[in-house]
């Protein structure tokens, strides 16, 4: 037997394995949290399933992964959409608008649901938050279909003051969510390993909106910083939402006073901070619309 030809196939599967035994794994590790069963027999085969995978997907990652991404963005660089979106800032952001408010239109969807089949305000809470977002969004997917970007800077800036206005009905629903968590004790309850996914999920979208601002500042368009504006707010209540999840998970040793006043700070940094943006954005929006105005 071919000792290092074994070794070489069970440390390099093929893709379509790799991505079993990762859902496997998530799914198994999931059903021994849920139920209780960390101390069983069934729980260590799960954990050395878990190990394997791990181990695979790290030597993945560390070894095949920047061989075959440089030879896939060549590949996308070679199609001319694939070109597009990797060189056009613009056309970036027109796609990651669109799929934003199909996920906020399906979030708002899914809670209203959920608000039907079990009656819970927190879903509607929910629903409202999500349907603002959307709206948001749908008002700059609008624009940007009808007019191209930088071309129109004043009915740019007319645009963004409405989705500033917009921005503070968020605070609204926010604070209604805050104080449900506080005083009806609700919150997200991610079971098992789901809640490091959300956790890296939450992370990687508020680190990835606040680049997202500093870098479009550059472009001097009112629609495109409004758009990473209304992303960094969707971050921030993800954070609040992780939150919760964390104090439900591992909060057992922290008291409820402890656990509300770190929600109570929580919510009062993102709603001061989504405040402020709103503020100066409409401030800036008013002052080159009625600048603008005066010289006509």
């Amino acid at each position: 037997m071919d000792w290092k030809k074994f070794g070489k196939s069970l440390l390099f599967p093929p893709i379509w394995l790799t991505v079993i035994l990762v859902i496997l794994s998530a799914v198994a590790l999931t059903l021994i949290f849920v139920k209780g069963l960390e101390e069983s027999i069934p729980a260590y085969i799960v954990y050395v399933l878990a190990f394997y995978t791990l181990t695979v997907v790290t030597v993945f990652c560390a070894m095949v992964l920047p061989k075959r991404y440089s030879t896939v963005k060549q590949k996308i660089y070679d199609n001319p959409l694939g070109k597009r979106y990797m060189t056009d800032r613009v056309f970036r952001t027109n796609i990651s608008l669109s799929i934003s408010f199909v996920i906020s239109m399906l979030y708002a969807g899914i809670n209203l649901w959920s608000w039907h089949m079990m009656g819970s305000y927190w879903f509607m809470v929910l629903a409202v938050y999500y349907v603002i977002m959307a709206v948001m969004r749908c008002l700059l997917v609008r624009y940007v279909h009808i007019r191209k970007i930088g071309t129109d800077i004043l009915s740019e800036w007319k645009r963004s003051r409405i989705c500033a206005y917009v921005l503070l009905l968020i605070n609204l629903s926010l604070s209604g969510a805050v104080l449900m968590i506080l005083y009806q004790n609700r919150g997200y309850d991610y079971p098992g390993i789901m809640i490091y996914v959300m956790a890296l999920y939450s992370f990687y979208a508020l680190t990835h909106a606040i680049v997202d601002i500093i870098r479009y500042r550059t472009l001097g368009s009112p629609v495109m910083s409004t758009a990473k504006i209304v992303s960094l707010s969707a971050a921030l209540v993800s954070m609040l939402n992780l939150e919760t999840a964390m104090f439900a998970q591992f909060g057992g040793d922290m008291s409820r006073q402890d656990q509300n006043l770190m929600i109570i700070l929580t919510g009062a940094g993102i709603s001061i901070t989504v405040v402020t943006l709103s503020v100066i954005l409409i401030g800036k929006a008013t002052i080159v619309i009625r600048r603008e105005n005066n010289g006509k």
